[in-house]
């Protein structure tokens, strides 16, 4: 019993020297993470002070905490806005339709990428889907348009060669969810499918050796091996995804819509970003930066709740899944 007391006591010892010289023999990694860490909590820890503005009537000539307190007024801005039903709705649903559809274009990519024999031929395709990310919407806008034009866009210009009558896409409200869908996707496909092909290529290749000697095709193998070792990841960027699915891309849902078509939009394309901006622009109000930092800071406490739900879920589903 001794003997076993000694040898754990020596054990011990051991251990923490290990962990003493670690400490001491690696600071010069330590050191680099602290220009990032230092970076963080000044860019994104400090300005967390200003969150007070939501419950203030801000007054430049008073300052931040010179202007008078207002409660949850700034809220109540929002809350009461006849239009708060459809900003939530189009909102949530345009975003749950980016998720959905996004990772599932994303992973068809990755595996297609994955299949290519031709390095070269990978390379050319990835610098071809990745191009799209790096484009503002405001070029993509104009794009869009060239397409769905209802006089010289070339979806109606293909329509009429097959006698089908030219379709007003900028007033056709329920069609756009779609477009702004595959807008969406088509922008951004390039830059997810390259984390999810990131990961294939650490997947042992043995696997694959051993599932052809079993006779598995190439569905077979990406079914049994590709996808489930793409899960931990896919779980990981959707809980991420919806912790933003309450904040909508102001890019997408206001220039490429052509700022709703002048309201003939509105009905699907209204989202939360776009109203408050819009509602400032037209009328101008003295509160203006504390409503938009009630509204801000809603969005970020809803995505907070819906991180940690969603992480909740997946730890019930698989405990070896989860952000955290």
């Amino acid at each position: 019993m001794a003997s076993k007391q000694n040898v754990s006591a020596k054990s011990m010892t051991t251990l923490s020297r290990k962990k003493r010289k670690l400490t001491t023999s690696d600071w010069q990694l330590y050191s680099l993470c602290l220009i990032p860490v230092l970076l963080v909590f000044i860019f994104n820890y400090i300005p967390m002070f200003g969150v007070i503005l939501a419950f203030k009537n801000y007054k430049f000539n008073l300052g931040i905490l010179g202007s008078p307190w207002v409660g949850f007024s700034n809220f109540e801005f929002f809350f009461k806005s006849n239009v708060f039903t459809q900003l939530i709705w189009n909102t949530i649903s345009n975003n749950f339709l980016f998720i959905v559809f996004g990772i599932i274009a994303s992973l068809i990519v990755a595996i297609l990428l994955f299949e290519l024999k031709s390095r070269n031929a990978t390379k050319t395709f990835q610098t071809m889907l990745i191009t799209p990310h790096f484009m503002s919407w405001v070029i993509v806008s104009y794009m869009v348009y060239a397409i769905l034009n209802p006089n010289y866009g070339y979806l109606n210009q293909l329509l009429a060669l097959f006698g089908i009558e030219k379709i007003d896409w900028y007033s056709k409200p329920y069609a756009w969810p779609v477009i702004l869908t595959i807008t969406s996707i088509w922008k951004n496909v390039g830059m997810d499918s390259v984390v999810y092909y990131a990961s294939l290529m650490g997947i042992d290749t043995s696997l694959f050796e051993a599932a052809e000697v079993d006779g598995a095709n190439k569905f077979q193998r990406t079914i049994h091996i590709v996808l489930p070792s793409l899960v931990p990841l896919v779980t990981i960027l959707t809980i991420l995804k919806i912790g933003g699915i309450f904040r909508a891309d102001f890019g997408l849902f206001y220039t490429v819509t052509q700022d709703g078509a002048s309201g003939n939009l509105y009905e699907t394309t209204n989202v939360i970003d776009t109203y408050i901006f819009r509602t400032f622009k037209d009328n101008a109000t003295g509160n203006s930066y504390g409503l938009t930092s009630a509204v801000g800071l809603l969005q970020s406490v809803v995505g907070m709740i819906l991180v940690i739900a969603t992480n909740a879920l997946s730890k019930k589903v698989d405990k070896d899944l989860g952000l955290f």
